[in-house]
């Protein structure tokens, strides 16, 4: 699976579990150590946990490798899972708009990933 399939599927699953503000944005012309960040909010560390388990289920399913296992804490705001190419950040409303990313790499080009499932 190349990065770009790879990060648009990542971040439907954080759509689907109720992740709000999904966007994938790309870096690969401006970052020479990714080609893609995908950028989610999480409503609390509960569900901060869920988002990182369904992402961790889909990256053994596919069989790639995380550079990093982080485990979220009661009070994490920022859980940021480096799959080498694609970085997933999963964060607190809060830390979200602190950190601005989307200000941070104003040039890179962005989507907006929803949720287009089946509604059965």
């Amino acid at each position: 699976m190349d990065s770009k399939a790879f990060a648009y599927q990542s971040a439907e699953i954080l759509a689907q579990h109720k992740a709000l503000n999904v966007l994938v944005m790309d870096v690969h012309e401006i970052a020479g150590w990714a080609d893609y960040f995908v950028l989610a909010t999480s409503t609390s560390s509960t569900h901060m946990r869920g988002l990182q388990k369904h992402i961790e289920e889909f990256l053994d399913s596919e069989k790639i490798d995380l550079l990093n296992r982080p485990e979220v804490t009661d009070d994490q705001c920022w859980l940021l899972m480096d799959a080498q190419d694609v970085i997933i950040n999963i964060m607190s409303a809060e830390a979200r708009e602190f950190y601005d990313l989307e200000s941070l790499w104003f040039n890179a080009p962005r989507f907006a990933v929803t949720f287009r499932g089946n509604g059965i």
